[in-house]
């Protein structure tokens, strides 16, 4: 899921670049166009890009047969505030936000968070996510709720993290803390930190060699999710 600080969508090199890289792994991916905050057509905007997110995943675990995937290995992925909302839905399965008569599991059962937007606290939020997903004056337990960093349980899939430390945007504490938060659980979780780098990159940090990409499918490989 792209970026945009949930008030446009940064769907090319964070969407569809991203898809089409998968898909030379050998992962099926999809791309979605998820909504974005609006007081004016949501009854509740802060839930609105959520139940997207879940129901992309139902969608495709219903259909899994029809798509050649395993329901068992349906991951997501999300930059930035894409990244918030990949990681609320690796954290709010439990209760889902939506209604669905069959009871369709809603956890992904990994995630893959790029530079995310994790905590809504004053010190560490990014602004414009926090406001556009909770308005401009949320309360104590609306930012406890959408800082995922402290609604991690020993359920929370697996994580895969890639941050540059000198992001100006979205403090690398953010994925610090999710990582710290998922070693207290016992959640395998894998990160790289690169010095440089900025935010925004997307598969393509230009200060550096190394490509994240590449440490991603080597996870993929070590879990054996790309196979059948």
């Amino acid at each position: 899921m792209s970026g945009g600080g949930y008030a446009r969508l940064a769907i090319d090199h964070e969407g569809f670049d991203v898809a089409k890289r998968l898909i030379e792994m050998g992962v099926t991916a999809f791309v979605l166009k998820y909504r974005l905050p609006n007081d004016q057509s949501q009854p509740d905007k802060s839930i609105a890009p959520l139940l997207d997110a879940q129901q992309s995943i139902r969608l495709v675990r219903q259909r899994a047969t029809e798509f050649g995937v395993n329901p068992a290995r349906i991951g997501i992925m999300g930059f930035s505030a894409g990244g918030h909302l990949a990681s609320t839905a690796g954290t709010h399965f439990a209760k889902p936000v939506g209604q669905d008569p069959t009871n369709t599991s809603v956890r992904p059962d990994f995630l893959m968070l790029i530079y995310p937007v994790i905590s809504f606290t004053d010190s560490l939020m990014h602004g414009g996510s926090r406001t556009n997903l909770i308005g401009k004056t949320p309360t104590p337990d609306q930012i406890k709720l959408y800082s995922n960093d402290q609604q991690v349980t020993i359920q929370t899939p697996p994580t895969f993290l890639v941050h540059a430390a000198d992001d100006k945007t979205v403090k690398v504490q953010n994925s610090l803390r999710f990582y710290e938060a998922c070693l207290r659980h016992g959640v395998p979780v894998e990160m790289h930190l690169y010095p440089k780098g900025g935010h925004g990159f997307g598969m393509n940090n230009k200060t550096t060699n190394d490509k994240w990409v590449e440490r991603m499918q080597n996870w993929f490989d070590a879990n054996g999710w790309l196979t059948k």
